[in-house]
């Protein structure tokens, strides 16, 4: 039996929406890049609703799968219903979790919720 969900692997493989968007609404970094694990995500909004997600981040496997899900899970959603998923929600997403991975997870919500905070629509 694999450590890993066979959603974290397919997210770890062929991440979605990894990358830099031009001209974000909002960005939220969590960690410090160059200096050790980190995962920026950002946003474009377009009157309240998450039109474009991309992520990027340096560290392991699930900190590579927890910013390519997030960024399906947020598209097309509204700020609000964003601000309402939690860490838990991505590890279920995810299929589970290893707890000494669940940082993952946790930097890449805390991330979404800085680039919402930062978000010109807020």
């Amino acid at each position: 039996m694999s450590r890993y969900s066979e959603i974290i692997m397919d997210h770890f493989v062929q991440p979605r929406n990894r990358g830099k968007l031009k001209n974000p609404s909002g960005v939220g970094v969590v960690g410090v890049p160059g200096e050790g694990p980190f995962l920026m995500f950002q946003i474009i909004c377009t009157e309240e609703i998450i039109a474009s997600a991309a992520f990027e981040c340096h560290n392991c496997g699930v900190m590579i799968a927890s910013g390519s899900i997030l960024t399906t899970i947020t598209i097309g959603k509204t700020l609000q219903e964003c601000r309402l998923i939690s860490s838990d929600d991505l590890v279920q997403q995810l299929d589970g979790v290893p707890p000494d991975k669940r940082h993952g997870p946790r930097f890449a919500i805390e991330a979404l919720r800085l680039a919402i905070q930062n978000s010109s629509q807020t």
